[in-house]
């Protein structure tokens, strides 16, 4: 009898690391089902396939290893985390906080421009034209210096 029950605990201990893995492996014919919610002629015989490899010994990770040599990386549910994928998930937050470095840096330019913190204090004085017209030269930013670009393409069109 108890031979019999160590036979029942065995294979129910095979069923469940069996599950276990199936439910972590992807359909490849299916796609979007693991193998164990899948009912295509693969996933039936990728279950057994698992089930044979767990009775032959073999731990979780030596049949993850077999299942993604023979059928590649995208069988699995989790893949493995190296620089590729690295980077194909940390490239969102780098573009945000790019966008979000570009925005602060917009932000605090506008807000700590001499000139224009100047013309807004201006704004509302009663003052004569020429008071107008002499604070705006003083307060008006010097035109941009010319950089290497508009120089060249100053050169071009001669």
């Amino acid at each position: 009898m108890e031979s019999n029950d160590d036979a029942v605990k065995k294979t129910q201990l095979v069923e469940a690391r069996a599950r276990n893995i199936s439910h972590n492996v992807r359909c490849i014919e299916c796609g979007s089902q693991s193998i164990e919610d899948s009912q295509a002629d693969i996933a039936i015989l990728l279950r057994k396939l698992i089930r044979d490899e767990i009775r032959s010994g073999k731990s979780d990770k030596e049949i993850y290893r077999k299942l993604e040599d023979d059928y590649g990386e995208t069988v699995l549910y989790t893949p493995k985390f190296d620089l590729q994928t690295a980077a194909l998930w940390l490239s969102p937050v780098l573009v945000a906080g790019a966008a979000a470095g570009v925005w602060a840096y917009n932000k605090h330019k506008q807000k700590t421009n001499v000139h224009i913190m100047a013309l807004n204090l201006v704004r509302g004085v009663p003052l004569t034209p020429k008071e107008k017209q002499t604070m705006l030269d003083l307060l008006t930013p010097p035109p941009p210096q010319r950089t290497a670009s508009s120089w060249w393409r100053s050169w071009r069109r001669q």
